[in-house]
């Protein structure tokens, strides 16, 4: 399984830097605090590479939020307005193309590895200066394969790590082999001297074939399951002989397709045919094992896979449906968040940039537990979002409630909240005398309908807000209303 084959006697050929360009992004990030505005914005440098059908690759964060993004060539003093085409959050991977057929010119794109490099591998990494028009060179040894944390998207897949220190302009820059392939892209440090990890091939390609399969970027799969280990006690209660190897289901998300199909303290004996030792890992290359989530992740949305299992002793195998929508979205596509204000309740859905924004970087610590709870949970409709209460902007109408803060919504005069819009409309075609919103821990407010409604507009005007709603709102109300 991705067993490196090194070519003796072949380099690099040097031309393989005119493929590698200078991407600058002017960024408007979207502000969580104040929905109805964006934050400051500010410009970025970094590095990409021209790949087949006249494509360029960078890093998702290189252009996330992006209202301008311009590639220049090397050696060119011409900047060339690009279109982004899809951004990977998950995998920290955007790719764009530019409709001006001279920057074309001359380029040659980049070619793949067909297998992992092995360690202690050579590999040289290309990319820009910060800054700079310049390109630097940097050469490392593969230090560590292995699923790691990717920072940006909030995900866990393959991964690789060099022992060079990297300027941060080369971020979204390739990574060759001594042949010239393409084994990686540099997208996140590893620590405080500037060593990085690099985005793999197997990664880079599920990015790619799932652009092209289906005109956009869909992300990774997921079973939808929690598991455990299996020590030696353990089996013996579970009927496991000796030579029965597996993982036991914990739990499975009740809105995962898995979900009345495999059953908790199933053990998971092989995915898609592929043996799962007792610690969770499958074989990985001669002499090396990896956390069986890299199977999934190179499945696709909707792949059918066969998982075999024992249950009560006996063994079974079950058609199984990848899914990959999570009830918390781990990216905003680069929208502005959804909002709805009533008597100084700003209701809006949760996602992880959300949490990001609310409580940083430890936002997976800091955040109520309620809601790192439903991080890893599956929607149980397409449509269906975890609202909440934001914040509250103090005013008469609603002294009292103004602590209530990350609150989650799950009713309205007694009908369940399925999304933002939902609560919305519900409110705003409400004719009850009082407006009641039910919320986690059972706590309720309640308001009347009309003081509230009359009270909104004066606090849009004291809070110097330009509308009640985010603008993706109002099409939806406007269609309710008509009905």
């Amino acid at each position: 399984m991705g067993h490196s084959k090194r070519k003796k006697g072949t380099k690099m050929d040097p031309r393989v830097m005119d493929s590698v360009v200078r991407v600058s992004c002017v960024h408007s990030p979207p502000n969580f605090s104040q929905p109805w505005q964006r934050m400051k914005p500010y410009n970025s440098s970094s590095t990409g590479f021209v790949i087949s059908g006249r494509r360029v690759l960078t890093n998702a964060h290189s252009v996330e939020h992006y209202t301008l993004v311009m590639l220049k060539k090397r050696g060119s003093d011409t900047n060339y307005l690009a279109t982004v085409l899809a951004i990977g959050t998950e995998c920290d991977i955007a790719m764009l193309t530019v409709a001006d057929d001279k920057f074309w010119d001359g380029m040659s794109p980049v070619e793949f590895g067909e297998d992992l490099p092995t360690l202690l591998d050579t590999v040289t990494v290309v990319g820009y200066l910060i800054g700079r028009d310049f390109i630097s060179v940097t050469r490392g040894l593969l230090a560590h394969i292995q699923i790691i944390s990717y920072i940006h998207g909030s995900t866990k897949l393959l991964g690789l790590q060099i022992d060079a220190a990297i300027n941060p302009g080369n971020y979204g820059g390739p990574a060759f082999n001594d042949t010239g392939s393409c084994v990686g892209i540099v997208f996140q440090p590893v620590d405080e001297k500037n060593r990085v990890h690099l985005i793999p091939t197997p990664v880079i390609k599920h990015f790619i074939r799932d652009y092209e399969k289906n005109g956009a970027y869909t992300g990774f799969p997921a079973l939808g399951i929690e598991w455990q280990k299996m020590r030696n006690e353990l089996r013996m209660t579970m009927g496991m002989g000796s030579d029965i190897k597996g993982i036991r289901i914990k739990r499975i998300d009740p809105s995962a397709p898995a979900y009345g199909v495999l059953k908790p303290s199933d053990v998971i004996l092989s995915f898609d045919g592929v043996d799962v030792a007792n610690d969770g890992t499958v074989l990985f290359r001669p002499r090396g094992h990896i956390n069986f989530s890299y199977l999934i992740s190179q499945k696709y949305t909707g792949d059918n896979i066969v998982v075999k299992v024992l249950r009560n002793s006996e063994i079974y195998e079950f058609d199984v449906t990848l899914s990959c929508k999570k009830l918390i979205p781990a990216y905003s596509q680069g929208r502005s968040p959804s909002y709805y204000i009533i008597a100084g309740f700003v209701f809006t859905a949760v996602s992880v940039p959300y949490l990001h924004s609310e409580y940083g970087e430890d936002y997976n610590i800091k955040a109520p537990i309620k809601l790192l709870d439903k991080l890893d949970s599956m929607p149980k409709s397409p449509d269906e979002q975890l609202v909440v209460i934001s914040q509250v902007l103090v005013d008469d109408i609603n002294f009292g409630y103004e602590d209530i803060t990350n609150n989650q919504v799950l009713a309205f005069n007694g009908k369940p909240i399925k999304n933002l819009k939902s609560l919305a409309s519900l409110v705003e075609n409400c004719n009850d005398e009082h407006l009641e919103f039910s919320l986690e821990d059972d706590q309720i407010v309640a308001l009347r309908t009309a003081r509230a409604k009359d009270a909104t507009l004066d606090i849009l005007d004291t809070y110097c807000i330009p509308s009640a709603m985010s603008d993706d709102l109002l099409p939806y109300l406007l269609k309710c209303s008509n009905m």
